[in-house]
C-alpha cells in the first residue's frame, strides 16, 4: 500500500508540475524586442533598402501563393503534425500586419513571437533571422508597412488538430532550440567580404534552415560554421530534394568549385559546369538573382571558407574509363544502355555536359549524397532551368517516368550516374525508386 501511495503521489506531482509548466509557458514569452513601439513614416531610401533585403530573405517564396497577390500568404506547408498555411504579411490592418509596431514586427522576425504573444511555428526561420541587425529590421519594417500593397485576404485556417495545435509547446521549443536574438558581430571575421557573406548566409539567406541537418526536435543542429554540422547538408527531403552539403568537401560539397563559379551559380542558377534544380531553383528565381554582385560574391566567398566535414577529404578525380567504354560500344554496366538512350545527347558520354547549358554529372555533389532521392526525382520528374536576369535562356529536361522508363530502369540509370566518371555515390534499388515515386 505504501508503494502504491508513493507512486500515486509522484504521478500527481509530475502532472501538477506539467500543468504549472504549461500555464507558465502559455504566458511567458522570454526575451522580446528592444525596439520602439512607435511607428514613424520612413524615407523612400529606407523602403527601397527594405525591398532589397526582403528579396535576399526570399520572403516571396513562403508568403506568396498567388503571384497576383504578393505577400498575401496562403501557401501550404505539409508538416508531420498537419498543414500549416503562411500568413498574410501585407499592411492590411484587418487581415495583415498593418497594425504592427516596429517592436511587434521585430518580435515576429527575430524572436518568433506573434503580436498576440503566442509563439510562431519554426516554419518561419526566426532562429536564423535572430542575427539580423536592428537597422535591417527597421528597413524591412519600412518596406512591408509602407512599400507593399495592402491586401484584404483572410488567413487560411491551419490544418493542425488539437492538442498539436496548442502554442505553448512552441514556446518551450523556441526557448530551447532557437538562437537568442543578437545582432551579428562582423568583427569575428578578419575579411570584411567574408563577414558580409556570413551575415547574409546565416541570417537573411537562412541557408541553414535547409542545408543543416535537424535534431530529434526538428531543430537545426547548429547555427555557426565552427560546428561541422552547420551547412553539411539536409537530413531529410524538402519537396522531394535533399539539400546538398555547402561545406568544403570535394565529393558531396563545394570543395571543387571556385569562388567565381559559385558566384555565377548563385546569381544565375547555372555555371560553366553545374545548374541548380528542385527547391533551389525557386530560391534563385525569387531571391538571389536580384542580389548585388558584391553580396552574391560575398556569400560565395564565405561558403568557400568553410572547412570540409570529412577530415579525409580526397579530391574528385575524373575517371576516363566510363567514357571510353561507352564510345567503344560497351554498355554492359548497370544502367549504361539507358544512359546512352536517354541522357548522353545532352550530358555526353564524358558526363561533362555542355558548358553553361547542360550540367556536368561527373563530380556533381547532388549525385554523391548518401540519399539518392534527388537523383531519382530529377530522372523521374525532369527539371526546368528558368531564365533569370543574368541568364535568360530556358532549358528543360524531360521527365522519364511517364512513358519512358520503368521503376527498375530508373534505379539502374540512377545507379549509373551516381557511380560513373569517378562519382562516389551508392547503387539505387527498385524499392528506393518506389518509395520516392509514391
Amino acid at each position: 500500500m505504501k508503494t502504491k501511495t508513493v507512486i500515486s503521489r509522484t504521478l500527481i506531482a509530475i502532472i501538477g508540475i506539467g500543468v504549472i509548466g504549461a500555464v507558465a509557458l502559455n504566458f511567458y514569452k522570454g526575451p522580446t524586442s528592444p525596439l520602439s513601439t512607435e511607428s514613424v513614416e520612413p524615407s523612400t531610401a529606407l523602403i527601397e533598402r527594405g525591398a532589397y533585403l526582403a528579396q535576399l530573405g526570399d520572403c516571396t517564396s513562403c508568403h506568396t501563393s498567388n503571384s497576383e497577390e504578393p505577400f498575401a500568404g496562403g501557401l501550404a506547408f505539409e508538416l508531420p503534425i498537419g498543414t500549416l498555411y503562411s500568413p498574410n504579411i501585407t499592411p492590411d490592418k484587418t487581415e495583415g500586419i498593418g497594425d504592427y509596431t516596429l517592436s511587434d514586427f521585430d518580435n515576429a522576425v527575430r524572436f518568433g513571437i506573434r503580436k498576440d504573444g503566442k509563439s510562431l511555428y519554426p516554419a518561419m526561420p526566426f532562429p536564423d533571422y535572430a542575427v539580423l541587425k536592428e537597422e535591417d529590421i527597421k528597413a524591412l519594417y519600412a518596406y512591408f508597412l509602407y512599400g507593399v500593397k495592402p491586401l484584404n485576404i483572410a488567413e487560411k485556417a491551419n490544418g493542425i488538430t488539437w492538442p498539436l495545435s496548442m502554442r505553448w509547446p512552441l514556446t518551450a521549443w523556441r526557448l530551447l532550440y532557437s538562437q537568442t536574438p543578437k545582432a551579428f558581430d562582423d568583427g569575428q571575421y578578419s575579411d570584411p567580404e567574408i563577414a558580409r557573406g556570413a551575415y547574409l548566409v546565416q541570417g537573411l539567406g537562412h541557408c541553414g534552415s535547409c542545408h543543416t541537418p535537424r535534431g530529434l526536435a526538428i531543430n537545426e543542429k547548429s547555427y555557426s560554421e565552427s560546428d561541422n554540422s552547420y551547412l553539411s547538408g539536409g537530413s531529410a527531403p524538402i519537396d522531394g530534394w535533399i539539400p546538398i552539403n555547402l561545406r568544403g568537401d570535394n565529393h558531396t560539397g563545394l570543395g571543387h568549385y571556385s569562388v567565381e563559379e559559385l558566384t555565377e551559380l548563385l546569381a544565375t542558377g547555372r555555371s560553366k559546369h553545374h545548374a541548380v534544380f528542385g527547391s533551389m531553383e525557386e530560391v534563385i528565381n525569387n531571391s538571389l538573382q536580384y542580389g548585388s554582385e558584391e553580396d552574391i560574391r560575398a556569400m560565395a566567398k564565405y561558403l568557400k571558407s568553410l572547412t570540409p566535414v570529412e577530415i579525409d577529404n580526397p579530391a574528385f578525380v575524373y575517371d576516363e574509363s566510363t567514357h571510353e567504354k561507352l564510345v567503344s560500344g560497351d554498355d554492359s554496366a548497370r544502367g549504361a544502355s539507358h544512359y546512352i538512350d536517354s541522357c548522353a545527347a545532352c550530358h555526353r558520354t564524358t558526363g561533362l555536359g555542355y558548358d553553361g547549358v547542360f550540367p556536368a554529372l561527373a563530380g556533381n555533389p547532388s549525385l554523391q549524397n548518401a540519399n539518392p532521392i534527388s537523383a531519382i526525382n530529377i530522372i523521374a520528374q525532369g527539371s526546368i532551368s528558368h531564365g533569370t536576369t543574368h541568364a535568360p535562356t530556358v532549358f528543360e529536361m524531360p521527365d522519364m517516368a511517364t512513358d519512358r522508363l520503368s521503376d527498375e530502369q530508373i534505379a539502374d540509370l540512377a545507379t549509373f550516374i551516381r557511380t560513373s566518371w569517378g562519382n562516389k555515390g551508392t547503387p539505387v534499388s527498385v524499392s528506393d525508386v518506389e518509395k520516392v515515386l509514391k
